[in-house]
């Protein structure tokens, strides 16, 4: 018998399989960006991305720490109406203009503990420098305080469970100021994530190019994971709280210098985390001088969300399933709203009885994510989260 040939015998093969369309015939469908075709629109859901104040609770707040960032908190308590009545800093004149533009009626103190001594005062604002917050955390717990801590909380895990734990026996409650839980386009999103609106979490992309150049010179510039531990956390954090629950796995990152840049701290980041069954992946490039974009992309089993713009601001978002497409209109911005989204959780949660969606206990999560990323870029190879206790390098 003659022996077939291959060309006959791959020609038999091919008639019991399905014909795979040549690349001319896909042309049309953009080749591999096919997706289920979106038709039709339906109303975007209403949900609670937005700031909630406390119906009935007012308490007199002290705030710590003047420096720049308080600008922004003391300007959301204005707006809120909230009851600022003492402001602290080392540096008096520092206190002396916030309160001239803000709280012209509160007191103004340069030693912490005498704000403490206040029996007015319920809840304190700590906006110091990472090193020093620990012990101003702690003393304003056992003053019998509410506390509300500027981000990075801590710089070590250990330090942030036994404040955690220290706030849960003083029966008070320890919050983080991560304001961009309380973006209108993260608030949004995370909230439909939650809400199922497009099924179980299998992919985020997360994407930032902006200009960064602007810390040469100041402090910020001599940390060398400035974009992975200062500004990356915001990101790490909006990650953590989609995925609630669910563990990663692994974390690989890396950071490097844009070609060119002037700043001391590499501009370049980039972090990729490993779920059990989704993933995802962290880009950021401080040194884009012309054209600025974010991109925020959360894929699940029955839907997709979208957000982008030309800053963290400026953001359009579009919720895609199979009803179609809708378009929430966003109200707010990230600055000042952030931080009242902040205060007024911790505020809420002190009228309700509960713990606060920004507790301390709950951000160490995310500090360990960061954690995990930084030590993945000093050491060059993926790290398990949880298993870096501290920061590594600053």
């Amino acid at each position: 018998m003659a022996k077939t040939s291959a060309r006959s015998r791959a020609s038999k093969n091919s008639d019991s399989k399905p014909k795979v369309a040549s690349r001319a015939a896909t042309t049309n469908n953009d080749y591999a960006l096919v997706g289920r075709r979106i038709t039709g629109r339906f109303p975007a859901p209403k949900l609670p991305y937005q700031p909630r104040d406390p119906k009935h609770y007012k308490p007199g707040i002290g705030f710590i720490g003047c420096g720049g960032i308080s600008e922004t908190h003391l300007r959301a308590y204005r707006a809120a109406g909230y009851r600022v009545v003492a402001l602290c800093d080392l540096k008096e004149p520092k206190a002396e203009r916030r309160r001239k533009e803000f709280f012209p009626k509160a007191a103004l103190y340069v030693d912490y503990r005498e704000l403490l001594d206040r029996a007015d005062i319920e809840v304190i604002d700590i906006a110091t420098h990472t090193i020093d917050r620990p012990p101003i955390v702690e003393a304003a717990l056992r003053a019998g305080k509410h506390v509300l801590s500027q981000k990075p909380f801590v710089s070590d895990l250990a330090t942030g469970r036994r404040l955690a734990e220290l706030a849960r026996r003083q029966k008070r409650l320890l919050a983080v100021n991560q304001n961009g839980r309380w973006a209108p386009h993260f608030g949004y999103m995370r909230e439909a994530v939650w809400a199922g609106l497009i099924g179980e979490l299998t992919g985020v992309n997360l994407a930032v190019h902006w200009d960064h150049t602007w810390v040469a010179g100041t402090r910020f510039d001599d940390m060398r994971h400035l974009v992975l531990n200062d500004f990356a956390i915001h990101w790490l954090d909006f990650l953590t709280t989609c995925m609630r629950e669910r563990q990663p796995r692994r974390v690989f990152a890396s950071i490097a210098r844009s070609a060119g840049q002037v700043n001391k701290a590499a501009l370049l980041g980039q972090v990729i985390v490993e779920y059990e069954d989704a993933q995802a992946t962290l880009c950021f490039h401080g040194d884009t001088k012309f054209g600025p974009r974010d991109e925020s992309t959360l894929v699940g089993t029955h839907g997709t969300i979208v957000s982008s713009g030309t800053s963290i601001s400026d953001q359009r978002l579009r919720l895609l399933t199979e009803r179609g497409e809708a378009r929430p209109t966003l109200v707010g911005s990230w600055f000042p709203d952030g931080f009242h989204g902040t205060m007024a959780e911790l505020l809420s949660a002190v009228e309700e009885g509960r713990e606060p969606m920004n507790s301390a206990a709950d951000n160490l999560r995310s500090l360990a994510l960061c954690f995990a990323a930084v030590a993945s870029a000093e050491r060059g190879k993926p790290v398990v989260p949880g298993s870096v206790e501290r920061l590594l390098a600053q």
